[in-house]
């Protein structure tokens, strides 16, 4: 079997193609970055390092990378021939994946499985958004080419900070992760990936871990920041800015209750079980990486507007997550274009039209009045 994984970073090798490894598939990596590609290819094994409690070390061996950039007739070939293929990319990079899947679909043997491909971003029901790239990309051979593949959306969970100095292509993760994949669309022939879970409704798996892990981390980031803290873990110890994260989490799981029915208590352990997971001293995350990108994060569908506007709408409490909005309003980091496109908005945008640039809300959504004084308080800073 072999598997083809966009996307050789720390994610890719640290938790994705560790698990696919682990289900026996030969691991070609797909990635822009040549040093990163010619690293890889000079290594015979590399270690994943769990740290933390309960953590060990794996060695993933049969791998190989390919630089799409330069070489894409070799990558079309090998997703010609692949049973899996893989992403940990970025939303936004998905068209750019697309046209490479859809040459290897028109080269794939009619005769042979369908390829099986599965997105895993931190986004809601991404892959469907990479199926609408490739069909987007094949144009009219879209109608052949489609039985020749299938599309699950997944849900995947692994903190992997910045890696340590030295580390070659080594990579150092947490011990926990969950990869939840959607059931249905496999049949009878679902993938094999130890440790991850099928599901017949992926829905409430994507928004809990997305509306509790991603919010809960970028909440962290921002407030932190805004507090002078360089960790993530610095921050949740600072029991005022973890009374605020816990107080926008509580929000987004009773949104989950309301939404998905999920069980009040159950929600209140995976609460508790993501903030030890971000208090672990093995793993120095900085506020600075986690908080990287706010445009993207404060936008309409992400971790913070798109549970309060949901909540926002069932008349529901979105106090704890205006907090968090208005900590990443105030992100302001040199090194990241997005922060300081944020800020520039900030300073030369009427606040109305900046909530609806950066949030996608329009004056009728009942949010909207909310964010624009979050919005007209930053301004007021500036």
């Amino acid at each position: 079997m072999k598997a083809v994984h966009f996307g050789a970073g720390n994610i890719g090798r640290g938790f994705v193609g560790l698990l696919l490894h682990e289900g026996g598939y030969e691991l070609v990596f797909s990635d822009v970055a040549a040093p990163l590609v010619d690293a890889i290819n000079a290594a015979s094994s590399y270690t994943v390092h769990e740290v933390g409690e309960g953590g060990v070390d794996k060695t993933v061996t049969g791998f190989r990378a390919i630089n799409s950039a330069t070489d894409p007739e070799a990558l079309v070939a090998e997703i010609a021939t692949a049973d899996v293929v893989t992403t940990a990319v970025g939303p936004t990079v998905l068209r750019f994946v697309a046209p490479h899947i859809a040459a290897g679909l028109a080269a794939r043997e009619a005769s042979r499985a369908s390829l099986q491909v599965m997105a895993c971003e931190n986004a809601i029901n991404a892959t469907d958004l990479l199926r609408d790239e490739v069909a987007a990309a094949a144009g009219e051979s879209w109608t052949d080419l489609q039985n020749r593949a299938v599309f699950a959306n997944t849900a995947v969970d692994r903190i992997v900070p910045a890696q340590p100095e030295g580390a070659g292509v080594d990579v150092t993760v947490e011990p926990f992760f969950e990869w939840a994949i959607e059931r249905p669309p496999f049949g009878d022939n679902p993938p094999q990936i130890p440790g991850a879970h099928f599901v017949d409704d992926l829905a409430p798996y994507i928004e809990r871990k997305l509306f509790t892990v991603n919010t809960g981390h970028a909440a962290a980031a921002y407030l932190g920041a805004r507090a002078g803290h360089v960790t993530i873990a610095q921050t949740l110890a600072d029991p005022a800015i973890a009374g605020q994260v816990i107080a926008a989490l509580e929000e987004t799981s009773a949104l989950l209750t309301a939404k998905h029915e999920l069980p009040v208590e159950e929600l209140a352990d995976y609460r508790a079980t993501i903030l030890r997971r971000f208090q672990n001293p093995a793993l120095p995350d900085t506020v600075g990486r986690v908080g990287r990108q706010p445009l993207r994060k404060l936008s309409r569908h992400e971790r913070f507007v798109g549970p309060a506007a949901e909540a926002a709408e069932r008349g529901m409490s979105v106090s704890g997550l205006l907090a968090a909005v208005g900590a990443a309003l105030e992100f302001d980091d040199p090194d990241d274009p997005q922060s300081q496109e944020l800020q520039q908005l900030l300073r030369d945008t009427d606040a109305a039209a900046a909530v609806t640039r950066i949030t996608g809300l329009g004056p009728e959504h009942p949010l909207f009045v909310d964010v624009l004084e979050v919005v007209h308080a930053r301004q007021r800073q500036l």
